[in-house]
Parts: C-alpha cells; structure tokens; sequence
C-alpha cells in the first residue's frame, strides 16, 4: 500500500525514496488556497504581544465569538485544538464502546477511536457517485451503538449527505441513545447547505464538530469547535488538558469569523474553479462524484492503472491524495484540492497528456 499521506509532500517523497521535484504542486491538502484573511495579516503585530500572556482557559475571545456566530449559549461550545483534539476527546468517552463510522470517510474517526479500544462498525455508503446511505444497516446498529460518526459534506468524497437521511439518523440517535457526531469541516463551502447546529437545542444525543482549518487556512495553529448540548460540552471540558487553545489562535479565530466578504468570494472562486475542472474530467471521460465542497474526488477512465497514474504524477510534481487508505473507494479515486487557475490548468495539462499516452483517450 501506498504511504497514507495528505498536505505532508515532503514526508510522502521521502517514504518513496523518490527526489521532490522543484516547484511541486500539492493538491492532495484542501484548505482555502487564498491563504489568510488579509485582516489577520494587518492586524500581525497587535497579535505578538499575546505571546506573553497566558492563554485564556476557555478559548477566549473565540469562545464568545463562536457562541454568536452561531447564536446559542457559550455553554454549548467547546473550543478544540482543531477538531481533531475534539475527535480525540470523544474517543476517550466512548472507550471500549460500540461505534459507528459511515465510509469512505476522515480516517481520524477510525485512528482516534481505535487507540481507546472502541468496538468499530465500519458501514459503506451503497453508492460512490450518488451516495446511499445504508440506512436499514445503520438503525439496526444503532440500537447497540453509544455512536456513530458522519462527515457532511463527505471527505473525501465532496459529496452533502441527503438531508431526509441525516434527519432520520438523528432521530434514531434519540430513540436509541445514540450520540450522533456530525463533522461539519467543509461546510462553510456550501451555499445554502443546512448546519446540524440549530438543532443541538431540541436533539440531546447531537454533536457537531466545525474546523477553522479548512475556510481560512490556519492549518498551522489548530482550532476547532464543538457545538451540543451542556452536559456534552462538560464531558469534553472534563478530558481537555488545561490551556489546550493558544492565545494567538484564539484571537485569530475571533478575528476570522468577522470575514464575511473573504467567506463570499473565497466560496465562489472555488466554485468557479471546481465546476471549470469537472468539464475537463468529464471531457477526458473521468468519473467524479457530487462535489459541493472546494475538493473534487474522480476516477480515471482506466482505474487499473490508478497507481502508475498516482506514481508518474508524482515524478512530474504533482500530488494527488490517493485513496487506498479509504475504505471503499479502493486506490481507484483521487481527491484534488481546488487551487489557483494557474496551478489547475498545470493539472489538466498533466492529467491531458497521462490519460492520451495511457490509451483512454
């Protein structure tokens, strides 16, 4: 199998022994590729100064801001250390528990919850390109389960789970005590897509996790939330290390959330650019699932060849994320993440000329 990777190159050449071209081109991360806000960029030098100081306990201001933002109490929320603390910090409640986890999907759910002895359901979605949930398998698991875990929108497939489908397992977690974590990370991408967040008022057993990481490109410091209700929020607090949120990302994520006009545009130019590639995939005959996110997951017309595809890339500067650690998608999709004009044309040239040399054209 091939090195699981993802926005590490320089890790994965170096695991396969080959020379990292000059100028390589990273598409298998998927965070904003307009950078940081501009805000932050100005307001750098009135943030060093937090260096100094102890961090708030509670993530403050984010912790405020994060609350208003989506207008429920303070009490509900959670700051994490990105969401994959969170993720951690739910594994370690439901240690040794009975878990669901809907695939192909983030291999964090799977890695955390392992490492506490939870007792796994791995369930596929029926269906790549359409995406059916399993949905008489997942009530039937439920019944026993202390949770079951979904991204929506899906990574790493882009694709926005049917609504009347997350409602019914949402009811389900109630009837059958069931904590049902909803991992919100590329929703901020959807025009119009409905947050699980409202919800948390009326449905006990709902989690919904929500990353800073991926619409404002701050990878680099971890920040991420939880929104639920009180007594879930207290069992996360219980396990968090004291001062688990820096001061600068605290900040920073206060700042963030202001960024409406960055929001906006950053939404429709990755827009512009994912439905401008999909034409090129389509014309080179790939296959790709409903992407509504700033991520694209295809296959190529020959999916026997994915791995010389994925090897040759590689040698031309090109890194896609390969898919042999998902399961149910088998090494034979890629995801890319949306880049810059410049950059996406570079990979419908190299993608052009593998597919015409490799006779699918």
């Amino acid at each position: 199998m091939l090195p699981s990777h993802g926005a590490n190159p320089h890790l994965l050449f170096e695991q396969l022994k080959i020379p990292m071209p000059a100028n390589t081109i990273d598409f298998s991360e998927n965070v904003n590729f307009a950078g940081l806000p501009n805000a932050i960029l100005e307001k750098w030098g009135s943030l060093l100064p937090l260096l100094e100081k102890y961090p708030h306990p509670n993530g403050e201001p984010f912790l405020s801001k994060v609350a208003k933002y989506h207008e429920v109490e303070t009490s509900n929320v959670f700051v994490g250390n990105g969401a994959a603390e969170i993720f951690a910090l739910l594994a370690n409640w439901w240690a040794n528990e009975k878990v669901i986890i809907v695939h192909p999907t983030f291999s964090e759910y799977e890695a955390t919850l392992t490492a506490q002895n939870a007792e796994l359901v791995h369930l596929e979605v029926t269906n790549i390109e359409n995406w059916k949930l399993p949905l008489p398998r997942i009530e039937a698991h439920m019944k026993k389960a202390k949770a079951i875990y979904l991204c929506t929108p899906n990574n790493p497939t882009g694709v926005l789970p049917p609504y009347e489908q997350l409602q019914k397992i949402v009811q389900w977690g109630e009837q059958y005590e069931c904590y049902v974590v909803m991992d919100e990370a590329f929703i901020d991408w959807v025009e119009g897509a409905t947050s699980w967040i409202p919800s948390v008022a009326t449905h006990p057993y709902l989690i919904v996790v929500r990353s800073m990481t991926k619409m404002y490109s701050l990878a680099g410091i971890r920040l991420g939330y939880a929104i639920a209700q009180c007594e879930i929020i207290e069992q996360l607090e219980r396990r968090a290390s004291h001062w688990h949120i820096n001061a600068l990302a605290a900040q920073i994520g206060a700042y963030c959330l202001d960024e409406e006009e960055y929001l906006n545009v950053s939404i429709m130019q990755a827009k512009k650019q994912r439905l401008a590639f999909e034409q090129v995939l389509l014309r080179l005959g790939c296959k790709m699932t409903k992407s509504v996110t700033n991520y694209i997951c295809f296959q190529l017309p020959n999916p026997e060849k994915s791995r010389d595809f994925y090897l040759d890339l590689l040698l031309k500067g090109i890194v896609v994320r390969h898919t042999e650690n998902y399961r149910g998608l088998n090494g034979e999709w890629f995801r890319i993440g949306i880049k810059t004009q410049d950059k996406m044309a570079r990979l419908e040239q190299e993608l052009t000329q593998w597919i015409k040399l490799n006779g699918s054209l």
